[in-house]
């Protein structure tokens, strides 16, 4: 079902199938993938949650995520169709404990806004948003005191544009990107074994990557929804519910992401619609077998 993971200094095209090889694994997902995905999730929700206002972000943030007070943003910047958002990333297993500091921090920055064209704009056709997305992350920089190397960027289509940018010029920072805008100006190497991608198959930015050259990074291809709409398939939230399912398979904190969320069963994995996530802990004692399209439901276990 899924793809290939490819580190290194360059980014190869993904190999992606309807059906998993790996149908005796927890939900048919391989390991490289779970394990991805549980590294992953929490940068997901935090680029989901960039979208404040929108019906469709994440209401728990789940065990580890906190979200915090940003700087305010120029009125100016605004309109141009910028902003973000600061998270702390606490260790894994430390809710409860009222002395933990987090382990990195943060920031989400938001993707285009498809109530005007002001992100496409400054954002695609101009690089406005890209000086913003560097002063205001200096400025978060200078703000909270803390190194670099425990800064992560994160976003989803532009968002990861301006992540990307981010760490092409700091090195140190750690990236995350979602169905990532190919739109970017930076050198395509630089920084590229500490940049994470993943993106849904088939989503229609990828048509406008054959144009651009894609940032080198680790780079996941998910099929979660082949029976979706072009469009529909770019959205933030339905690629990090897929991330965020994968990923409870391993990590407890991600199970309960899934339950305070209702996050439900991504369309490709076998069982029917309502499947209840089994947990970290469960073993596949039947073959789990994705389902490339929506009239072969009913035939896997």
């Amino acid at each position: 079902m899924l793809a290939l993971a490819l580190s290194g200094c360059v980014t190869y095209p993904d190999i992606s199938q309807s059906r998993s090889p790996c149908r005796m694994e927890p939900g048919g997902w391989c390991g490289f993938v779970r394990a991805g995905a549980a590294e992953a999730w929490p940068y997901a929700v935090a680029a989901t949650n960039a979208y404040q206002g929108d019906d469709d972000i994440f209401a728990d943030l789940g065990p580890r995520l906190e979200r915090l007070e940003r700087a305010p943003i120029d009125p100016e910047h605004e309109g141009k169709g910028f902003s973000y958002e600061v998270f702390a990333l606490y260790p894994p297993e430390s809710e409860g404990d009222a002395e933990r500091t987090p382990e990195k921090l943060v920031m989400a920055y938001r993707g285009t806004d498809v109530t005007g064209l002001s992100d496409v704009f400054y954002g695609t056709l101009r690089s406005d948003q890209t000086g913003f997305a560097l002063d205001y992350f200096e400025a978060e920089l200078a703000r909270r005191g803390r190194p670099l190397e425990d800064w992560v960027v994160t976003g989803h289509s532009l968002g990861g544009a301006l992540a990307t940018e981010v760490s092409i010029r700091y090195p140190q920072v750690r990236a995350y990107m979602f169905n990532t805008s190919p739109f970017y100006r930076g050198d395509a190497m630089a920084n590229d074994a500490r940049r994470t991608v993943f993106n849904e198959r088939g989503e229609w930015l990828r048509r406008f990557a054959r144009y651009s050259r894609a940032p080198a990074s680790d780079l996941y291809t998910l099929n979660c929804g082949p029976q979706r709409g072009a469009f529909t398939k770019h959205r933030i939230r339905l690629i990090a519910d897929c991330i965020a399912w994968i990923a409870a398979y391993e990590d407890p904190e991600a199970y309960a992401l899934v339950q305070s969320n209702a996050v439900p069963k991504p369309p490709v994995e076998c069982g029917p619609d309502d499947k209840t996530h089994p947990g970290a802990q469960f073993r596949q004692l039947a073959p789990c077998v994705h389902r490339a399209r929506p009239e072969e439901a009913g035939q896997d276990g």
